[in-house]
C-alpha cells in the first residue's frame, strides 16, 4: 500500500541536472574551499543537516558551512531575518535550508516567505522524478515544474472591507512574469528538455492570467527551437495524475499559487515531500531546501530522513559546478533506497535511523 508523504512528514528524486552553467558566480577559498551558508532549520532540521555534514565530510566534498541563526524578529510589525544571517547568505550567494516552522501567534509571516522577499528568489525549481527500487502507483515520472516565487495570491495584500468581507489581491506583473519565463526558457535548454508548457487559468482570470500568457508568448518568439504550450490549470491537474508520462519532456512554468500546489501534486507522483529536491532562484543567490515540513512529532528520535535535503543540497552541488560531486552522493542515496526496507527510514516503510541511514550512504560513496 502506498503512503502519501504530507508536508508535516519528517521524510524523503533525482535531479540528473541542475540550473544554468555559470550562474554561480562565489569563489574559492584559499583552502580551495566554498562556503555554504547552512540554515539547518526546526525540528528535525538539525538532524538531517548533520546527516548531509556527514556525508560531505566522507565524500571530501570541498564545502565548507557556515551555520546560521534565523530566529524572526518583529521590526515595525515585519517579519525580519536576523542581520548576520542576511550578510551570510549575501556573502556567500549559495545556502542549503532544513524545514521551518513560523512562529505560532506572534504575527510573524511565513518563514519561507520571508527569505523569498529577502533575497528576491522569484523562481522555485521542483524536479520529481521516480526513485528506482521504490515503488509507487507510477513509474517513470520525470517532471519539472518551475513557480513564480514573489507575487500571485502570496503578494499578501489582503483587508477587510467590512466585518465578515475580506479581500486579497492576486497581484501579477509583467516584469516578474517575464523573469520566471525566461528563466524556464532558459533552463528547459540546459537540460534539454524541448517543452515549456505555461498552465494557467486566464479563462477566468483575464487580465491577471491572461498577462502571464501573453508575456509568455512574447518571450517564446526568442526560442524557436522550444516548443510553448498552454494548459488550463484544472486540465493539467488531471493529465498529470492520469499519465504523467506526457510531461517528461517538459517544462512546466506557472504562477505561485498554482505552482504551489502542482509542485506537492508531483511529489506524490514519486512517494512525497520527503523524496523531492527544491531550489529557490535569485538574481544573485541562490536557496536549496527541503520543502517537507519540520515534524516537531519526531524532531530527537532519530527517525527522520535526510533524503530530501540530501538531493537538494546535490542541486546546489551542480549549480556551483561541482558536478562530481553531486552524481556520487546522489547515486549513494537513492542507492541506499534501492536496497530494501532495512535501510531505509520508516516513512519508506523501512525499519533504518537516521544514523543508520547516513552511515550506509557514505558506505556507498
Amino acid at each position: 500500500m502506498f503512503r502519501q508523504i504530507t508536508r508535516q512528514s519528517a521524510i524523503s528524486p533525482r535531479f540528473t541536472r541542475s540550473y544554468i552553467a555559470g550562474q554561480f558566480t562565489g569563489s574559492k577559498k584559499s583552502n580551495g574551499k566554498y562556503t555554504v551558508t547552512l540554515i539547518e532549520g526546526d525540528g528535525i532540521g538539525p538532524e538531517i543537516s548533520q546527516s548531509v555534514k556527514d556525508i560531505y565530510a566522507a565524500a571530501k566534498v570541498p564545502i565548507e558551512f557556515e551555520s546560521v541563526d534565523v530566529t524572526p524578529l518583529l521590526i515595525d510589525g515585519k517579519t525580519t531575518l536576523p542581520q548576520p544571517a542576511v550578510d551570510s547568505v549575501n556573502k556567500n550567494l549559495v545556502a542549503l535550508k532544513g524545514p521551518l516552522a513560523t512562529p505560532v501567534g506572534k504575527g510573524h509571516t511565513s518563514m519561507n516567505l520571508t527569505l523569498r522577499r529577502t533575497f528576491n528568489l522569484f523562481a522555485n525549481v521542483r524536479p520529481c522524478k521516480s526513485v528506482v527500487g521504490y515503488d509507487t502507483p507510477y513509474e517513470n515520472v520525470d517532471t519539472v515544474l518551475i513557480r513564480e516565487n514573489t507575487e500571485g495570491e502570496y503578494s499578501g495584500i489582503e483587508h477587510t472591507i467590512v466585518p465578515g468581507v475580506v479581500q486579497s489581491i492576486k497581484l501579477i506583473t509583467k516584469p516578474a512574469s517575464e523573469k520566471v519565463i525566461r528563466y524556464a526558457f532558459e533552463y528547459a535548454k540546459s537540460i534539454n528538455k524541448p517543452h515549456v508548457l505555461v498552465v494557467h487559468k486566464a479563462s477566468i482570470m483575464k487580465l491577471s492570467d491572461g498577462l502571464f500568457v501573453s508575456t509568455a508568448k512574447e518571450i517564446g518568439k526568442e526560442y524557436p527551437d522550444i516548443k510553448l504550450d498552454y494548459e488550463l490549470l484544472d486540465n493539467t491537474s488531471l493529465k498529470l495524475t492520469a499519465d504523467p508520462a506526457d510531461y517528461k519532456d517538459v517544462v512546466m512554468v506557472m504562477p505561485n499559487l498554482y505552482g504551489d500546489i502542482m509542485s506537492d501534486l508531483s511529489s506524490g507522483l514519486i512517494g512525497g515531500l520527503g523524496l523531492t529536491p527544491s531550489g529557490n532562484m535569485g538574481n544573485k543567490v541562490s536557496i536549496f531546501e527541503a520543502v517537507h515540513g519540520s515534524a516537531p512529532d519526531i524532531a530527537g528520535k532519530g527517525l527522520a530522513n535526510p533524503t530530501a535535503l540530501l538531493l537538494s543540497s546535490c542541486m546546489m552541488l551542480r549549480h556551483m559546478s561541482l558536478n562530481s560531486d553531486a552524481d556520487k552522493i546522489e547515486k549513494a542515496v537513492l542507492d541506499t533506497i534501492a536496497s530494501g526496507k532495512e535501510n531505509r527510514t520508516g516513512d519508506l516503510y523501512g525499519t533504518s535511523s537516521t544514523q543508520n541511514f547516513t552511515e550506509q550512504v557514505i558506505t556507498r560513496l
